[in-house]
């Protein structure tokens, strides 16, 4: 395994750095995004599907909706590879699964956030930053 390990040296010195800004961009962005949740966006069951630039410019809607799916694709092909290697596999995985539009992932999205521990880390952030907790069912009246 050493032999591999000096063989390797700079792929592995690569990998390191790479894990280590991935770790700490994970720690800056990831609270900085949960407080730009609005407070009701996950309170509808469905997701409207009504995008202005859409209606506006459907060539350039079409060609954000493929580069976006394509490096979601690449940031969990990266994140399975992660696993194995050191590094965020499961960050860089939820990163492109984020980022890819397929069936089902708001119900997925909306189903993570309400367990109850990251529900909980959520609004404890949302708190500190003086926004609203996120609601996770609409007001029925």
């Amino acid at each position: 395994m050493l032999e591999l390990i000096q063989t390797y040296e700079t792929a592995f010195l690569w990998l390191a750095g790479i894990s280590l800004v991935t770790f700490v961009v994970a720690l800056a962005l990831v609270p900085w995004l949960v407080v730009r949740i609005p407070a009701d966006y996950f309170a509808a069951r469905k997701r409207s599907g009504t995008y202005k630039i859409r209606q506006r410019s459907p060539v350039v809607w079409l060609l954000l909706i493929i580069v976006k799916n394509l490096l979601g694709g690449a940031f969990v092909l990266v994140g399975i590879l992660l696993l194995v290697l050191p590094g965020q596999g499961v960050l860089m995985i939820m990163l492109g699964l984020a980022l890819m539009n397929f069936p089902g992932k708001f119900q997925l999205e909306r189903w993570l956030v309400s367990r109850g521990a990251t529900l909980r880390l959520i609004n404890h952030l949302r708190r500190k930053r003086g926004r609203p907790v996120l609601v996770l069912e609409a007001e029925r009246n």
